[in-house]
């Protein structure tokens, strides 16, 4: 087990009810078509150490985001899947988590780089900007909103990283991309554009449609080579969808 363990974060204002309070997964649901490779994966030697470390995390005190890792395998079935978006790691400031890539809980501000997301769906779409920061309804049409490690601490981004999820998530990620059926990918940074070898190792890779931009944090969403701002995912995701006949999605 690792033991370069991040320092407890100052603040705890987090209610038991919006954060991570025992590391239990067989007690977190899923959705048809994902208890497998879950299974697989807790049982693993992966998944025991993952266990192992953020269990300890917990008891040492620390606040851990989101009260469900596994909440987009909850709403989205794993045949349901149309949409994949792949984000980094659960936000970590106190009640924004909660469990899906991007999608912070109703009533939290919405976060920057979502923020440019609604202003990409604005320009795409004609959408007016959302009152809500949560995309449960997008889970619910068949949007995998995964990121690839699954819990956080309370104000360290990034501290529960390569600890051992990203082999769960990379797993997720071969499994949705070996289906017969067209889907998208949307890859937006370096970090997502990195696990594009995972979907172009299907071999259904020549039906899928994978598109790729920067990552819509204010940072890099206008930058080139590929700014998020203008890329029209939204739009030409539908347009394939109603090609391929599966039908658009209500974004």
């Amino acid at each position: 087990m690792q033991t370069n363990l991040w320092p407890l974060s100052s603040a705890s204002s987090a209610s038991p009810a919006a954060r991570l309070t025992a590391w239990q997964p067989q007690t977190w649901p899923v959705a048809a078509g994902w208890r497998t490779v879950v299974d697989r994966f807790f049982s693993g030697e992966a998944g025991v150490r993952l266990g192992g470390f953020v269990q300890q995390r917990l008891d040492a005190g620390a606040v851990v985001f989101p009260p469900q890792p596994l909440r987009a395998l909850a709403l989205t079935p794993l045949d349901e899947v149309r949409v994949v978006i792949l984000g980094q790691d659960p936000y970590h400031g106190a009640g924004q988590a909660e469990g899906l890539a991007f999608s912070v809980a109703p009533g939290e501000k919405i976060p920057p780089s979502l923020r440019n997301i609604f202003k990409e769906l604005q320009c795409d779409l004609g959408l007016p900007p959302a009152a809500s920061g949560s995309l449960v309804r997008w889970s619910q049409q068949g949007v995998l909103l995964l990121n690839t490690s699954l819990t956080v601490e309370e104000g360290l981004p990034a501290s529960h990283a390569h600890q051992g999820w990203e082999a769960l998530t990379d797993a997720i990620l071969q499994t949705v991309s070996q289906a017969e059926r067209p889907l998208v990918f949307m890859l937006w940074g370096a970090h997502a554009q990195g696990k594009r070898a995972l979907i172009e190792s299907s071999p259904h890779r020549a039906q899928h449609l994978v598109q790729v931009a920067n990552h819509p944090s204010p940072l890099s969403a206008s930058r080139p080579p590929a700014p998020f701002l203008g890329c029209g995912h939204f739009s030409k995701a539908n347009q394939f969808l109603v090609s391929q006949k599966v039908g658009p999605l209500v974004w």
